[in-house]
């Protein structure tokens, strides 16, 4: 069975784009920043594999490639225990960098049986991982 979710959010960063976007393309070094993304490892110019865990007591295996590095679009398409795409669009503000995130998937397997019954605790342990990332990239653009 597949299930589809769908995620938006938006945030600022009192950085310029340029810094900000340095960071959300440089995906090897997520774990440093981002406390849910455990690992990663370059599989290509282009392909990344990332493991990620949010408060859930599982584990993502996920594969990204990169569709767009250049912003104001920063996109990867997700394969593996997700199927689908994740976001950034960056703009200007006067405080810095806004930051519109939206990430549409579908989960198939165990998953997509469990989010039939737990699609709102599965949104909330998603939300605890973007909240992770807000937080993480604050902290390591701002330390820049």
């Amino acid at each position: 069975m597949r299930r589809s979710f769908a995620f938006e959010s938006s945030w600022e960063v009192a950085a310029p784009v340029e810094r900000v976007a340095e960071t959300v393309v440089d995906l090897e070094h997520y774990p440093e920043w981002w406390p849910q993304v455990r690992a990663v490892a370059k599989l290509g110019p282009d392909t990344a594999w990332v493991r990620c865990r949010s408060t859930l007591p599982y584990t993502l295996d996920l594969v990204l490639d990169a569709v767009s590095r250049t912003p104001p679009v920063v996109e990867v398409r997700i394969s593996g225990d997700l199927e689908g795409y994740a976001r950034f669009t960056l703009s200007s503000t006067e405080m810095g960098t806004r930051l519109d995130f939206a990430q549409e998937v579908e989960v198939s397997g165990m998953l997509g049986i469990l989010s039939g019954i737990a699609r709102p605790v599965m949104t909330w342990n998603h939300d605890r991982m973007m909240a992770g990332c807000r937080e993480g990239l604050v902290r390591h653009v701002l330390a820049r």
